[in-house]
């Protein structure tokens, strides 16, 4: 686990692939990363989530007052996200932005579906960094936070991540999980309300697919 930057009012770490954020309702008593941390650091206030499944950048506030002073940015859409996604196919597209409503947690697979009755209102911009022959490499910045917003949107518009069995791709032999890496945060510090950036690199599971569909 890197950490990227540390101070009184935050933590910000590069969280690795396969470790949730929370205790996973179904191993309950299987490794989280907010315990993890809480060991080294002591009490942290959950900001934002990331899948179990995605890595990148995250950060956690590291007092109450700190954790009200982001929850508000987040909740006034002043805090910025960059993801990159490993796309399958290519989009005839350069710039994409999708509002298709969403609902969480639907049937036996706990999927999040576009439902336009129910549905939440969600946005992601999309933006094609690269194009391969038979995949691409898709920047994503969400506007709105669903569980699995980015996946869901990108699948419903054609193109699934590489190695998301859950929304419609087949299982890839370059990468076991969904494409999808946290690339950046930029938030408004809570005490010097100077506008930070974090971003880290890609992990190597990911370097490897893009290497391996012919990208990057």
């Amino acid at each position: 686990m890197q950490t990227i930057y540390l101070d009184d009012a935050l933590l910000v770490v590069n969280k690795p692939a396969g470790l949730p954020v929370l205790p996973d309702g179904w191993q309950p008593d299987a490794p989280y990363l907010t315990a993890v941390l809480q060991q080294e650091y002591g009490r942290l206030w959950v900001v934002h989530r990331l899948d179990k499944f995605t890595s990148g950048v995250m950060l956690f506030a590291r007092t109450a007052e700190a954790h009200r002073a982001l929850n508000r940015q987040f909740d006034q859409r002043q805090v910025e996200k960059v993801y990159h996604a490993i796309v399958l196919g290519t989009p005839p597209w350069e710039e994409q932005i999708c509002q298709m409503p969403l609902r969480a947690n639907v049937g036996q697979r706990h999927r999040t579906i576009v439902d336009g009755e129910r549905g939440k209102a969600s946005e992601t911009r999309f933006h094609v960094l690269e194009r391969g022959q038979a995949a691409a490499l898709v920047e994503a910045r969400p506007e709105t936070g669903r569980t699995h917003q980015i996946r869901v949107h990108l699948s419903a518009l054609g193109f699934p991540l590489l190695g998301d069995g859950l929304y419609g791709a087949g299982a890839n032999p370059s990468l076991d999980r969904p494409a999808l890496h946290a690339v950046s945060i930029a938030v408004f510090h809570p005490l010097s309300q100077q506008h930070q950036a974090f971003s880290v690199p890609y992990p190597p599971d990911f370097a490897a697919a893009l290497k391996h569909v012919g990208l990057g």
